[in-house]
């Protein structure tokens, strides 16, 4: 059966709803959603107006594929991620769709596969790309003791207050992760966004401050079952300390305050992902008792 590829600026609802069709049963078939939150986020409720979204037609009218190209590193190249249709695999399809991928963005991309699936790696292979980064996700059990760790001395914990440390939580959240293009490059949109999202609780978005400075922070998040196929399941979202307040532990006892949280939540697991390169945060998170699960992988032309 023929395809073809129709390249949008903005999905309507009805494209959005076929897309998120597919990302459902390959979730279901794979064992792991296809698109990261930020493009699940984009799909909802738009973003960059420089990304683009290909569908994968076949001639029947079925949408058997999807691609999003998001223009997060202007150095490094576009942002990708693809999906093919369970029932639709094995056919070429993959192929068709990152070929008219390449074709639009001249081929300079990263390609993200998540769950380090051999298919994706095939694909990726069979086109000159190579591994090029590793994303753990690293999880621990909450019924494992979780020994305390007291703040630094002189800081405060309190938990975010919408409408109120937006400002200062992007400015320490930049600061950072200055060299995280994804995570450091958030805008207000960015954090009103989540802010909307079912899953946001700012009793679960932690501050930390020294006097009326914030100093770091810890936002965890829950996901539910209905969305990733399993029980609900807590995870370290995201963990910042402004540069200036590092080395004194203050991640470790955020990490920590934020792991008691999902605990007293009644979930059973935490997890948290982390980059393959990031070898002292690895070391913290297996000292509080995590352990690596699954990788996500991102491929580059050789």
């Amino acid at each position: 059966m023929g395809a073809h590829v129709e390249i949008k600026e903005r999905l309507g609802d009805r494209d959005v709803a076929e897309v998120l069709g597919v990302v459902e049963k390959a979730t279901e078939a794979d064992g792991v959603r296809p698109l990261n939150e930020h493009v699940m986020l984009h799909l909802r409720y738009g973003g960059d107006p420089r990304a683009r979204s290909l569908l994968l037609w076949t001639d029947d009218g079925t949408l058997a594929g999807y691609a999003h190209v998001d223009p997060t590193d202007e150095v490094e190249g576009p942002s990708v991620e693809l999906v093919i249709h369970p029932s639709h695999r094995r056919r070429g399809h993959g192929a068709r769709l990152l070929r008219a991928v390449l074709e639009l963005t001249g081929g300079t991309v990263r390609l993200w596969a998540h769950g380090d699936h051999a298919g994706a790696g095939a694909l990726a292979a069979s086109f000159g790309f190579e591994r090029v980064r590793s994303l753990w996700q690293m999880r621990r059990s909450l019924f494992a003791p979780l020994a305390p760790y007291p703040l630094p001395d002189g800081v405060t914990l309190r938990t975010f207050v919408p409408g109120q440390d937006e400002e200062a939580w992007l400015k320490v959240n930049a600061a950072a992760f200055a060299h995280h293009p994804e995570q450091g490059a958030w805008t207000m949109d960015d954090l009103l966004r989540r802010e909307q999202e079912p899953w946001f609780d700012p009793e679960g978005f932690f501050l930390a401050f020294r006097g009326d400075r914030l100093a770091g922070f810890h936002w965890t998040k829950i996901h539910g079952s209905s969305e990733h196929g399993h029980e609900p399941l807590g995870e370290v979202y995201v963990v910042g300390v402004d540069p200036t307040q590092q080395g004194a532990g203050l991640g470790r006892s955020l990490t920590v305050a934020g792991l008691v949280h999902l605990r007293a939540r009644g979930l059973a697991q935490a997890m948290l992902y982390v980059d393959e390169t990031n070898t002292a945060a690895i070391r913290v998170y297996e000292s509080l008792g995590f352990n690596r699960w699954d990788v996500d992988v991102m491929y580059a032309p050789a």
